[in-house]
């Protein structure tokens, strides 16, 4: 088993990164042995599709890579870098743009929701960045993809891309790679409008929980989280309609691995004035490491850069026979 996945460098994680994605990478990562292999990857190359600065993007890529380890990726036992570190991301993708359809990616529906009527204007690398993400998973022969209900299409994508290149070559060298869905798979929504997703393009950064708040400021922002005025119900059943309490619920029930019904069984009856400091205890007693553990990593640059230095050549060892397979079965001298 080998599993792939990666995440934009766009600044601080918040909880919904971490329930939703990484805390899975971790446990993925733990349940590894033999020959089976995790590689986790900074998505720098796709973060270029938008504009940013020299500085800002070397900053988010070190950040993320403090915040991941934080979480409990451990790079002895996985391979944790960035892709520009790795050329054979850039490489396969402009190999596979001549085997991935224009008629493929206009029908991506992530294009057409970041683009949004701008489409003109919208970067090259928008377009095809379904084609690097394809180039990501095949480069690796990843059997299992991490994803999401906004990734499948991505995915399929990539399953097309590898069965075209291998029939249209008479090759058998891309792995078909299967979706991973994690048994347990939280969907965190934010503080202040419990039909949002946590996002970290919301403007008010009262509706997420980052996980480097300090104490107080996770208090607080559990405390001022939109509620409503109902007490809690015995079972989860009757949270129905009531979103802001749903989503409060799901993050306490993920965080101290219970169910919804069991959180709802011990607050049942009372109001969020007494479940609301019970929910702080909670998450900062399980942000908080977290947080230090970022903390004391994040100005190590010299640190950070050698774990990035030394998952970029596992993984350049890893690709390169995938990447000769490519460029030989299109007859390409290199």
């Amino acid at each position: 088993m080998r599993v792939l996945s990666g995440i934009q460098p766009t600044g601080n994680l918040h909880l919904g990164n971490y329930l939703g994605a990484i805390r899975n990478w971790v446990r993925m990562q733990d349940d590894m042995s033999g020959d089976s292999r995790c590689f986790f990857f900074l998505a720098d190359l796709h973060s270029i599709s938008v504009h940013e600065g020299r500085e800002q993007r070397l900053a988010n890529v070190r950040d993320m890579t403090a915040a991941l380890i934080a979480c409990g990726i451990d790079p002895d036992r996985s391979v944790l870098f960035n892709q520009a570190r790795v050329p054979a991301h850039a490489e396969l993708c402009w190999l596979l743009n001549g085997t991935a359809r224009i008629g493929w990616l206009n029908r991506m529906t992530q294009f057409k929701d970041k683009a949004g009527k701008n489409r003109e204007s919208a970067s090259v690398g928008l377009y095809v960045y379904p084609v690097l993400q394809a180039a990501d998973v095949l480069l690796y022969q990843a059997t299992h993809v991490p994803v999401g209900e906004d990734q499948k299409q991505h995915l399929e994508l990539t399953r097309d891309v590898a069965l075209k290149f291998n029939t249209d070559f008479g090759v058998d060298l891309f792995t078909l790679p299967e979706p991973y869905i994690p048994k347990e798979s939280a969907r965190i929504m934010s503080l202040r409008d419990g039909s949002a997703k946590m996002s970290k393009s919301d403007p008010s950064d009262m509706s997420r929980i980052n996980l480097s708040d300090d104490d107080d400021m996770l208090a607080q922002k559990i405390r001022k989280a939109k509620t409503d005025p109902e007490p809690l119900p015995g079972e989860a059943a009757g949270l129905e309609g009531r979103p802001e309490a749903q989503n409060l619920i799901g993050i306490y029930a993920t965080l101290a691995d219970m169910t919804p019904d069991a959180v709802c069984a011990q607050f049942g009856g009372q109001g969020f004035g007494a479940f609301k400091p019970a929910m702080a205890d909670l998450v900062v007693a399980k942000i908080g490491p977290i947080r230090d553990r970022y903390v004391a990593l994040r100005d190590d640059h010299a640190a950070l850069d050698a774990i990035l230095e030394k998952g970029a050549a596992k993984a350049a060892e890893a690709a390169a026979p995938t990447l000769r397979g490519a460029y030989d079965a299109m007859g390409l001298m290199r």
